[in-house]
């Protein structure tokens, strides 16, 4: 497997360095590009991965002097994002799926929240805006304007999305998220033995939960529309769950519930988990007897 790297822009004064990994998916790159040059406040840098790019986005990509990444092949999303990562000249990585479009003001909300944390041991999200209901507590949905970019309804999105209320939540995992590049750095980014990548967003939480991390906040104002599953629903799907058990010894769904507290009404810093660590060992030999 051989993936290319082209640094073409200029260190510049960027607050993120963005990685958004692409697989095929030219008019949703397109759409998520455009918008983060549209609704961003501040500037950003850009690194695009393309995998396989076969339906035109290589050629675009560099059409439009991106940093990027390109493997001739699907190398999914691990190997994307860490070979994006070492392209990133900024303090910060950010990871944006390609199927989504960012709205007026999602960074200010993140660089806000960043700079007002006072160290450098966090892990925030955006709040996505999702057109179906997949009972995601992180989520706002369903508030559907468009299942594909060829009837996305962005001004109607625009002139409602600020009004609808939801508070500050637990357990920052899913994109778009944002942590120092040093903390990154330090658990040596996504987990590529996830690849092509189910269950890698939760592996990269509890690498940052062992290393000490404990806030993990989700910023509600800081919002994007999403597609949802659009390179997903297309990829040979690794076992994520059953990976994630035998790499840490819980299921994903305890560390959800029990560690970051996912989708709880935000409290603070998350502390220990409590006394319910008998009855998650109970279930985890359930489970292996299930799969035996």
């Amino acid at each position: 497997m051989k993936i290319e790297s082209h640094s073409v822009t200029l260190q510049g004064d960027a607050k993120f360095s963005i990685l958004i990994p692409t697989w095929n998916n030219l008019a949703y790159l397109q759409l998520c590009v455009d918008s983060i040059r549209r609704h961003s406040t501040y500037a950003h840098q850009l690194i695009v991965h393309v995998n396989e790019g076969s339906d035109g986005t290589l050629a675009w990509v560099r059409a439009q002097g991106l940093d990027h990444t390109y493997s001739t092949e699907n190398v999914g999303v691990c190997h994307a994002l860490n070979a994006a990562a070492k392209l990133a000249y900024t303090p910060y990585i950010c990871f944006l799926n390609d199927d989504m479009a960012v709205l007026p003001g999602w960074d200010a909300a993140l660089v806000q929240e960043s700079e007002s944390i006072g160290h450098d041991r966090w892990f925030v999200s955006g709040t996505m805006i999702e057109p179906t209901d997949t009972h995601n507590p992180c989520a706002l949905a369903p508030f559907d304007f468009g299942r594909t970019t060829a009837d996305y309804r962005e001004a109607d999105l625009l002139a409602s999305f600020s009004s609808w209320q939801k508070q500050d939540w637990s357990g920052a995992t899913w994109p778009p998220n944002v942590v120092p590049k040093a903390l990154w750095d330090e658990v040596g980014g996504y987990s590529i033995e996830f690849s092509p990548g189910m269950s890698s967003d939760p592996d990269f939480s509890m690498k940052l939960w062992q290393v000490g991390v404990r806030y993990f906040k989700g910023v509600a104002q800081s919002r994007v529309y999403h597609f949802q599953t659009k390179s997903t629903g297309k990829v040979k799907k690794n076992d994520g769950p059953r990976q994630f058990l035998e790499k840490w010894g819980i299921t994903q769904g305890t560390f959800a519930k029990y560690y970051l507290r996912r989708g709880e009404a935000w409290k603070g810093s998350l502390s220990e988990p409590g006394p319910w660590l008998p009855l998650s060992l109970a279930r985890l030999k359930s489970y292996f007897k299930k799969k035996l």
